[in-house]
């Protein structure tokens, strides 16, 4: 990102390409949860966590389309966090608002958290904390630069996973054609159809599958934040969007198909990623380090994305609410980046390397990412209600990119947020972080609540 230095100006230079959006946009729609948690999911409920994937994906789609429509009518606003304030009220976008910006840090650290695993696969006696450290530096050194280096940055990144996916999809393919066995088993697509039931390990094993589906969903936003980067941004924002269905279908839907028909779903170990055993199969004796090496470029990507969001978020947050203490993350370095910002969010970050000494890290690792999701679907469910206000607004624009059956689907789409955060509570791995988020969203509601507003300090 670049800022416009003009007459003392703080506004972005549009820096990122259509290419750049486009690839960020595709990669955004595969998280780690596809690479690791496939395994998990398909157990829980087996061919049936299809659905699980369609139904999320919808609720996502709708959700970035509310978001697209609002940011097409003002494509200066760099975040969809703004809509919250101007539609709902400043206190509950100062609530949003920084919720997003916490929940985007925790995010960083688990991710931060999981690159130091990765690492550790191939330099087991390298110290994790020092590899974390490492790579923490340099994606924030990369991150003192323009837009157009995150762009490039992510651009690879990306690529790097949607070669992995289409990759295992074409094998699948190549196998089915071929007549391939997979032990005594044909690959096919009976081996999804045969003996098929819908809840085969009962129905709360299938709702207890969303909230591992939803966590491979979350920061899919980051195209609203990217959208304010690209030279053009309402064509380019408009495509990336309408072509999410496709992408879901192809990335998850797809892979998820693919691996079942190479193997009964009964046959996939909960505890292991099913793309390593596919590529095993095939004979790439190298498959573990394959696979890791993917999943690695995957949560530095995830990495860099936040300390770019929460970086600029945490400026924006500065600027708009004025209050002293933030001062210091108003200033713009030389070369127009928000240095004081990202450094203080890194240095949020490098907390990280201390809590992977804790013995029980993996826990930790499990309670950050439960209480960021958990937190998610709280910065979801106002963005939609943001959403419905708008369009009662004289800025909705009827001619414009407007959401299709907004006044059906989108509380259908708040409804289903809401009763995923429910459900959290009651399965045991979930249960104590959303006890968490729900204390944040008292503890720090109240104090969004009784905080004076900027009227009535003027």
């Amino acid at each position: 990102m670049v800022f416009n230095m003009k007459n003392n100006e703080t506004t972005t230079r549009r820096g990122l390409k259509n290419r750049h959006i486009q690839l960020i946009a595709i990669a955004g729609t595969i998280g780690t949860g596809l690479f690791l948690g496939a395994g998990k999911s398909i157990s829980l409920t087996g061919p049936s966590i299809l659905l699980v994937y369609i139904i999320i994906g919808a609720l996502m789609f709708i959700l970035l389309r509310t978001i697209g429509e609002m940011l097409f009518t003002d494509p200066e606003q760099h975040s969809f966090l703004n809509f919250v304030t101007r539609y709902i009220g400043e206190k509950t976008g100062y609530f949003i608002s920084w919720t997003y910006w916490l929940v985007v840090v925790f995010m960083a650290m688990a991710e931060l958290t999981a690159i130091g695993a990765y690492i550790h696969f191939w330099l087991p006696q390298f110290p994790i904390w020092l590899s974390e450290i490492i790579v923490l530096g340099l994606l924030t050194g990369l991150n003192t630069l323009n837009a157009r280096f995150f762009g490039e940055t992510e651009f690879w990144f990306g690529m790097i996973k949607i070669v992995a996916i289409v990759g295992m999809i074409l094998t699948a393919i190549i196998l089915m054609l071929t007549h391939f066995k997979s032990g005594s088993d044909a690959v096919g697509f009976q081996n999804i159809t045969q003996n098929f039931h819908f809840f085969p390990n009962g129905i709360s094993k299938f709702f207890e599958s969303f909230q591992m589906v939803m966590f491979a969903f979350v920061a899919m936003e980051f195209i609203g934040m990217t959208a304010a980067e690209t030279e053009n941004p309402r064509p380019t924002l408009k495509k990336a969007i309408n072509q999410i269905p496709i992408r879901i279908i192809l990335f998850y839907v797809g892979a998820l198909v693919a691996i079942m028909c190479i193997y009964r779903w009964q046959d996939i170990p909960a505890n292991q990623s099913p793309f390593v055993m596919i590529f095993e199969l095939i004979g790439v004796k190298w498959a573990a380090a394959l696979i890791n090496f993917v999943v690695l470029t995957s949560a530095a990507s995830a990495l860099n994305s936040a300390l770019f969001s929460t970086t600029r978020n945490l400026f924006a947050l500065s600027k708009l609410n004025g209050d002293r203490i933030l001062k210091p993350f108003t200033k713009l370095s030389k070369n127009g980046i928000p240095a004081r910002a990202l450094i203080f969010t890194s240095c949020l970050v490098f907390v990280t390397p201390f809590i992977s000494m804790i013995p029980s890290v993996s826990n930790g690792f499990v309670f950050i990412t439960s209480v960021a999701t958990n937190l998610f679907l709280i910065v979801y469910i106002l963005s939609l209600i943001a959403y419905l206000k708008f369009r009662k607004s004289n800025d909705f624009d009827p001619k414009g990119f407007v959401t299709p059956f907004a006044k059906f689907l989108v509380p259908i789409t708040i409804l289903g947020f809401g009763l995923i955060f429910v459900s959290l509570f009651f399965f045991n791995e979930t249960l104590v972080p959303a006890i968490g988020s729900f204390i944040w969203i008292v503890v720090f509601g109240l104090i969004s609540k009784l905080r004076p507003s900027k009227k009535a300090n003027q």
